[in-house]
């Protein structure tokens, strides 16, 4: 490809085609003639593409345009399946591909895959699906075409939108005291244990359901996690580790759950021993199905809202930790958090608590003015007057 004599570029060469329009070639590093993508309208607008095809190679950040030629579904399944991940993770992230993010970019190649059409996706998405599960989405597909980015395959990551990947969930609600009590004789015996450890351990549900006899100690009144054992969407429960190694601890409980703690071992437990804690009627381990069931009942027997969860007693019991004095690093080390994020997320301050606290400073202002008043025989600030009115 060349062009008329005494013309020949240094880098590459331009040809126009009998409509008119030019085209651009030029060697890449492996030898290979390459092509321009696309024609131009004039000579000159082919030759600066030349002119940033060379910049690029002399930088070093020329890329194989034939590169991002790979299809996104195939890449993105084997991304997943490369992850290593736990089972219940594993099962998220093909949840989230096959129902809102391959439905849409299933059939393009990675390099087809742009700012506009991800931010279409984004919008889209937005008006039938709630926005936790959307940013979820996003920053699943984020993450595959970072790597895809890290692989060469793509110059750009073309998720862009700023806090697209953060979620903005409501606060969770908490129950009281007296409403943990209601659950726990309105799930019956059996599993009148399993609510106590949910709200003042806390315990995560697939702790409680991998728990067993040696795991319990009663001169100390408190439970070891050791294991965990979540139940996937098809019914498979999956025996393994805690969701970290912050998860692997000893939960030191309340000393009125000692009478329950003996009881439900005595009554309930597998007998052999290294038997289960929490067994059904029937002594199968424990399934969120059958337990959902009763749950449901229970919840709205106490007058509980529908969308509060077990895992909301969770919540319930870490607030009361921190009400109770309980410093971040000791609510972390209950809950089995590795992280300060994570432990944040349960410093909850309802208006009864920070109307104690107003009350508290309330008290502490009105004394202290009170005293000052007395050593310096001065009268009450106007402020108080108006405190007082």
């Amino acid at each position: 490809m060349g062009n008329k004599k005494g013309n020949r570029r240094r880098f590459g060469s331009v040809r126009q085609y009998r409509s008119g329009r030019w085209t651009a070639g030029y060697p890449g590093p492996d030898g290979q003639e390459r092509r321009s993508p696309e024609t131009f309208a004039t000579k000159k607008d082919a030759e600066v593409w030349l002119s940033q095809v060379e910049a690029d190679l002399t930088r070093g950040d020329w890329q194989d345009p034939d590169a991002g030629a790979v299809n996104f579904e195939e890449y993105a399944l084997q991304w997943v399946k490369e992850r290593g991940l736990s089972p219940t993770t594993d099962e998220l992230y093909r949840r989230l591909l096959r129902l809102h993010v391959l439905p849409t970019f299933r059939a393009w190649d990675l390099d087809e895959i742009t700012p506009p059409r991800v931010r279409t996706w984004r919008a889209e998405r937005l008006e039938t699906v709630g926005e936790t599960t959307v940013a979820k989405s996003y920053r699943l597909l984020k993450a595959i075409l970072e790597t895809a980015v890290e692989d060469e395959l793509i110059r750009r990551n073309p998720c862009r939108i700023r806090g697209a990947g953060k979620e903005s969930a409501g606060e969770r609600p908490i129950a009281t005291v007296e409403q943990v009590d209601a659950l726990a004789d309105a799930m019956g015996p059996r599993w009148r244990l399993m609510v106590y450890i949910a709200a003042y351990g806390p315990a995560r549900p697939e702790e409680q359901a991998e728990m067993r006899r040696p795991d319990v100690d009663l001169e100390t009144v408190g439970v070891w996690v050791r294991r965990a054992a979540p139940e996937l969407t098809t019914g498979r429960r999956v025996v393994g580790d805690t969701k970290s190694e912050a998860g692997k601890r000893f939960i030191v409980l309340p000393g009125f759950m000692r009478k329950d703690l003996e009881r439900h071992v005595k009554w309930f437990a597998e007998k052999e021993p290294n038997g289960l804690l929490f067994v059904g009627e029937k002594g199968a381990p424990f399934r969120r199905s059958t337990f959902g069931r009763k749950w449901r009942k229970a919840r709205a027997k106490v007058g509980l809202p529908e969308n509060f969860r077990f895992y909301d007693l969770r919540h319930t019991g870490h607030t009361l930790s921190t009400q109770s004095g309980a410093t971040l690093k000791d609510t972390m080390v209950r809950a089995g958090q590795s992280s300060t994020r994570a432990a944040l997320i349960y410093q909850h301050s309802p208006l009864e608590r920070q109307k104690k606290v107003a009350a508290g400073i309330d008290a502490l202002v009105r004394a202290d003015r009170q005293k000052g008043a007395e050593q310096g025989g001065a009268k009450p600030s106007g402020a108080d007057l108006v405190q007082d009115a």
